[in-house]
């Protein structure tokens, strides 16, 4: 009896079996995405600390001292985007010549405006410029000297907006 014996196929080159070339693909696709990531984050990196974050933070202290010093006196604005800002306070004190107004977008920094506001008698301040269109703001203001500074994220759509004490904004 004889058998009929199976002859084993001649010995094929390496790159000719399919599961070498999965062994190689799956750690190059690993090396070639970690470089396009790294790409990314080189050429969209964020500037998540400030070089001068110290001077940062002694400022912030000082902005609380001034909102502070605005609540003490018993300050408060009324915003009105046709007729500007009405001052006012609870304690007898010389109204500011004029008030520094800077008006912050939450997230477009291209909209952002400062404006310095006139004295028009009896707390009234109105704008040389006209005032921006409505939406969210951080309004932020303050006397040139910066005494003292009120603070608040308004809707100015919302017809006449307050800040301050009154307000319940701090």
């Amino acid at each position: 009896m004889r058998h009929v014996s199976s002859r084993p196929d001649p010995e094929r080159p390496w790159y000719r079996h399919g599961l070498v070339w999965l062994v190689i693909a799956l750690p190059a696709a690993s090396v070639v995405g970690g470089l396009a990531t790294l790409a990314i984050a080189i050429t969209h990196a964020d500037a998540t600390v400030a070089d001068h974050w110290y001077q940062d933070g002694k400022a912030i202290n000082r902005s609380l001292e001034e909102e502070r010093r605005a609540e003490f006196l018993g300050l408060r604005l009324e915003i009105d985007r046709a007729r500007g800002i009405r001052l006012r306070s609870e304690t007898a004190l010389p109204w500011p010549d004029q008030l520094d107004v800077v008006l912050r977008h939450p997230v477009f920094a291209e909209r952002d405006r400062q404006l310095r506001l006139g004295h028009r008698g009896d707390g009234g301040y109105g704008p040389a410029d006209p005032m921006p269109a409505g939406g969210d703001w951080t309004v932020t203001v303050s006397p040139p000297d910066g005494r003292w500074r009120l603070s608040r994220r308004v809707d100015l759509d919302a017809g006449i907006v307050h800040i301050g004490t009154r307000a319940g904004s701090g």
